[in-house]
């Protein structure tokens, strides 16, 4: 990796942590700058504003983490009332990439910019219907092969998973307390067995 691209990747790293810790509005260039210990030259060689940096940061950063850890185990379910599970309860108990006490990066994000800015409702938008699609894939291959009933509707799966996902996750930071995430996985269970 060239020293420029080293820099670059540097500057979303960085900038990523002080966004996921304290918001993006309340992040300034400065800060971005003091953290990653480069120069406003650059900074600004590599990024014309802090909304470019901040969509490298959902296409950089964010979308390959998505990938790995939300839509790949989707895409290759064998059993998808077993792979949500697993899914899910790896994404709120052990996921390291996650805390608790900020909550989902995506969905932070999500509520922090899209009133404010088309870029990032696209770039957001992309990853979270990617997510959404493979979980309907998922749904309609497990109807396929006799795992899931038959009038199980994909996209009410899919709208039910990701909604549940990211409001347990705003309990989850706001009561600073993962036994809240024990009590909704007790009832994730039950409505995934409810779609065999």
């Amino acid at each position: 990796m060239s020293k420029a691209a080293n820099t670059r990747l540097t500057i979303l790293q960085k900038a990523f942590e002080l966004i996921y810790t304290k918001g993006y509005q309340t992040t300034s260039i400065d800060e971005i700058i003091a953290t990653t210990k480069v120069t406003k030259g650059a900074f600004y060689y590599h990024f014309k504003t802090k909304d470019e940096m901040g969509v490298a940061i959902i296409e950089e950063i964010l979308k390959p983490t998505m990938m790995e850890r939300y839509v790949k185990p989707t895409e290759k379910s064998q059993n998808p009332i077993e792979d949500f599970y697993n899914m899910i309860s790896y994404l709120l108990l052990e996921d390291p990439f996650l805390q608790l006490e900020y909550g989902c990066p995506v969905g932070n994000l999500t509520q922090e910019m899209t009133p404010w800015s088309t870029k990032f409702s696209d770039a957001l938008a992309d990853l979270v219907n990617l997510w959404k699609e493979k979980i309907i894939e998922a749904v309609e291959k497990g109807k396929e092969e006799g795992l899931i009933r038959k009038d199980v509707v994909g996209e009410q799966v899919a709208f039910f998973i990701l909604s549940g996902y990211w409001g347990i996750r705003n309990f989850g930071k706001l009561q600073n307390d993962k036994s809240v995430y024990d009590v909704y996985l007790q009832e994730f269970k039950k409505y995934l067995n409810s779609l065999k």
